[in-house]
């Protein structure tokens, strides 16, 4: 990706409503911060704003003329309307040329791998690395080949090729991406011939079957208690 060259004025007045005239004209108040702590307000052009810097990320440096001097520096934030989405102001952070700095680079995976082609699923735990190194070596973005991944295989910050001059700051043991196999649940399949037969146990178990009732024996026939009377018998005087 060619330098993004961005032309912009100084601002000579502050305040909300310089701010409000700033942007009804077709411009974007700003600030560029140093790292000594100075801040010098400026403002450019909205629409070249937009245009050129589509596409670029956190960790791509920007070359912002103002007057005849030029900074490098990143796009720390851009504060926008919560109704139409405008922006309204633009924060930069410049970097000094052969001073070492921190920043955050995102990490994009590209590759159909082994094991997702094989049934497996693919997981994306780490979207960005902090990485130290000189202005001019900082990528913009680091780009990971995945195809060859396999199933229950991982690629950890470790692994990740950097460039000479970048060292990693982001733990080496974080999982950049794996891929897993689901596990399979089995699943029981019921024939009508076994769900009657498993219907028909529990009612068997529960109900003697016919004929299984004996008859008392002979012996086992109470004889009647005394003064027990008999239907029908009277005592003759």
């Amino acid at each position: 990706m060619s330098k993004v060259v961005l032309q912009a004025k100084n601002r000579e007045k502050m305040g909300s409503a310089e701010s409000r005239r700033i942007r009804k004209s077709g411009r974007i108040p700003a600030v560029i911060y140093g790292r000594s702590g100075k801040a010098v307000s400026i403002d450019l052009d909205s629409v070249e704003f937009i245009q050129g810097t589509k596409g670029i990320s956190e960790s791509t440096i920007v070359n912002v003329e103002v007057s005849g001097k030029s900074y490098e520096a990143f796009v720390k934030g851009t504060q926008r309307n919560i109704i139409d989405g405008k922006i309204l102001h633009i924060d930069f952070y410049e970097v000094e040329s052969g001073v070492a700095l921190r920043a955050k680079v995102s990490v994009h995976l590209h590759g159909n791998p082994i094991g997702v082609r094989e049934g497996g699923m693919l997981e994306n735990p780490v979207h960005e690395v902090e990485v130290e190194c000189l202005p001019k070596d900082l990528p913009e973005r680091l780009d990971i080949d995945i195809s060859g991944l396999k199933a229950n295989q991982s690629l950890h910050v470790r692994d990740i090729p950097l460039a000479a001059g970048v060292k990693l700051l982001s733990n080496p043991d974080q999982v950049v991406a794996l891929v897993k196999f689901a596990k399979a649940e089995a699943v029981a399949v019921v024939t009508p011939d076994a769900a009657a037969a498993a219907a028909a146990t529990p009612a068997a178990a529960a109900a003697p079957a016919a004929g299984d009732k004996k008859a008392p024996a002979e012996g086992d026939k109470k004889a009647p208690a005394a003064g027990d009377k008999k239907s029908g018998s009277k005592d003759k005087k």
